[in-house]
């Protein structure tokens, strides 16, 4: 994705050697190290997981428009899509996990709903550290010592990490309890919604394609989320509209044509709703000046 003065890369997984079950664990020091250009503070958006733990030092990190302290207790989740930069990590330290989308059984990028950043007190955060420092030595043990390797020992690591780290987040299947249905309902219309939303812009075509009504996508949705259906979709689309705007070169028009909208003025006018402000200011304030659109 690029945009005049910003270039997002787009991460791929790609595992190191010794690392093939899908889970990579390294510390902030590693990172530091191998990224000798400090690429790490430049916009990325990465097709996997990272979750982070400062255990000390202080930072700041950025994801999708929000910026973050970092400080001792921070917990950082960034999800596939997500636009993130390490825009200082110099002083801090502690461990980064990195696992592919579907690793971790039940949790899909639609699922992790935490948000990209929290604190945990000193207690939280000890035991957050020790799962993660039981998740790093199975891994190391997984990578020198092939025959002791488990996929599954693993993935019940990360996820009792996950649980221990943002522990409201929507827990990985198999840990809790069948959820009821109104949530079984809201991860459906959650999941669709992440697949259509460029192109279904209505509640009712989710409703069609799920064999729900209306009303039951609202319920659903106000119960997990506290908004309505309609406010959830709208959002979403939102959400990218913002990062096409700030992060790439496309003209209005260009990012009204792929979020699905037939011309320009009625994604502006989205927009303009949504945002309060029309698309061309929100470009000047967070990527490169449009003068091909309104």
């Amino acid at each position: 994705m690029e945009s005049g003065h910003h270039t997002v890369r787009q991460l791929r997984y790609s595992p190191a050697v010794g690392s093939p079950h899908g889970v990579e664990v390294l510390d902030f020091a590693a990172l530091r190290s191998m990224d000798t250009h400090r690429r790490r503070v430049l916009p990325q958006r990465p097709d996997f997981h990272v979750l982070a733990l400062i255990a000390s030092g202080t930072g700041t990190h950025e994801a999708d428009f929000h910026t973050y302290r970092l400080a001792e207790g921070s917990a950082v989740w960034i999800r596939p899509g997500m636009v993130h930069r390490w825009s200082d990590i110099d002083a801090c330290d502690g461990p980064l996990v990195l696992f592919r989308p579907g690793f971790l059984r039940g949790l899909t990028t639609s699922e992790a709903t935490a948000p990209a950043c929290r604190h945990l007190d000193r207690q939280r955060l000890a035991l957050a550290l020790l799962a993660a420092e039981h998740l790093g030595r199975e891994h190391d043990a997984a990578a020198h010592t092939p025959h002791l390797a488990s996929p599954a020992l693993l993935s019940h690591l990360l996820a009792a990490l996950v649980l221990r780290a943002f522990h409201d987040a929507p827990a990985p299947t198999g840990t809790v309890p069948a959820a009821n249905r109104s949530t079984e309902v809201f991860r459906a219309y959650r999941a669709a919604v992440e697949e259509h939303f460029t192109d279904w812009h209505h509640v009712a075509d989710y409703a069609r394609a799920l064999g729900y009504d209306v009303r039951t996508l609202t319920r659903a949705t106000r119960a997990a989320t506290g908004t309505g259906a309609k406010t959830f979709l709208d959002q979403r689309i939102l959400l990218e509209a913002r990062r096409l705007l700030a992060h790439t070169d496309l003209p209005v028009a260009g990012c009204a044509r792929r979020l699905g909208f037939r011309d320009a003025g009625n994604f502006t006018a989205f927009f303009r709703r949504q945002a309060a402000t029309p698309p061309a200011a929100w470009r000047a304030a967070y990527g490169a000046p449009d003068t091909r659109g309104a």
